[in-house]
């Protein structure tokens, strides 16, 4: 059975069992099984976990009332504070996201020490990752467009509070991901590269580097195209390779570097290529002509790929070519 399902099914059970309880008579279940009474903090915190929840089920009637009893069992959390964070979460479960935005960041403004500061973080990181996700937002009250990048804006913005919190990560990688989800790779590279910069070490590394790479090989559009972006990925790859060795294993890093190498000869065959169909071979001569340059070029630095079987085809057929011409 679900813990929180268990939870609730014991407090009801203690309720009916000893209904002239006061407050601190309430129960729940132990690990070791048995039923033991909470204490005030605990108790706090589980109607907390409750506001929670009846928040992002949108439930305002019952959070409005969950709320009230908070204040009432908890008399020392009345006041200016905790009516401003009432606020904002009865506008998130009305699923007013940009006037709740709005109320938090008030409230945030604020009550920097306020007890409830984390949470009204993870409120904004539900309505930045709404917004990124697809959510619309109103314009002039009346048309709704896309939110995209209303919930970016929100991101940050929450990065920018949090410091080296960990939301501040989650946040950020968020609006990476959510670029590459809409295939826009030049803004997710910057996006990780920005997660790159504040965080160099950990998980944020690893998931920037192997992001700044994966987005950079994807930019490149094709031999007719610039290449720059394939040895920046490339470069990303390597690096990735040398600080997380196993992950580079197990993420096959190897094999996207080779197909980087295949994309990075055949770009530099494919040159050849143009100055063999451009070239004037008579005015060469004995001097090594740009097109046989390119194709020695793939054949030695790139000797097993595919691209390398191409130019030495077209190298041969170059030079008889060449020698054709001279006769």
């Amino acid at each position: 059975m679900d813990t929180g399902i268990k939870r609730i099914l014991v407090l009801f059970a203690v309720a009916a069992v000893f209904p002239a309880a006061t407050e601190a008579d309430t129960y729940r279940l132990s690990k070791d099984g048995e039923l033991r009474a909470i204490d005030s903090n605990d108790k706090f915190a589980l109607a907390a976990a409750d506001i929670k929840t009846l928040g992002e089920e949108g439930k305002t009637k019952e959070l409005k009332k969950a709320l009230k009893d908070l204040k009432a069992n908890f008399p020392q959390i009345a006041g200016a504070e905790f009516d401003a964070f009432a606020e904002a979460e009865m506008l998130f479960a009305a699923g007013k996201f940009e006037k709740a935005f709005l109320s938090y960041e008030k409230f945030l403004n604020r009550f920097s020490e306020s007890r409830f500061y984390q949470a009204a973080l993870d409120r904004e990181f539900a309505i930045g990752t709404a917004y990124l996700q697809g959510r619309k937002k109103k314009v002039l009250w009346i048309f709704r467009v896309s939110g995209f990048d209303e919930g970016a804006k929100v991101m940050e913005k929450i990065a920018d509070r949090a410091g080296d919190w960990p939301i501040a990560i989650k946040a950020l990688v968020s609006v990476a991901q959510a670029y590459e989800k809409k295939e826009m790779f030049e803004e997710a590279y910057q996006q990780w590269s920005v997660v790159w910069g504040r965080w160099p070490n950990g998980d944020a590394a690893k998931d920037s580097l192997i992001g700044m790479a994966r987005c950079q090989h994807a930019i490149y559009r094709g031999p007719a195209y610039d290449s720059s972006c394939l040895l920046s990925a490339k470069g990303y790859y390597e690096r990735f390779k040398l600080m997380f060795p196993e992950d580079a294993k197990s993420l096959d890093i190897d094999q996207r570097l080779r197909l980087i190498n295949e994309q990075i000869a055949y770009k530099k065959f494919n040159i050849g290529k143009y100055y063999q169909r451009t070239q004037d071979k008579k005015s060469i001569g004995e001097q090594p002509d740009p097109a046989s340059l390119y194709f020695d070029m793939v054949m030695n630095n790139w000797p097993d790929s595919t691209a390398a079987k191409l130019a030495k085809d077209a190298a041969e057929k170059n030079e008889k070519e060449k020698t054709r011409e001279g006769k």
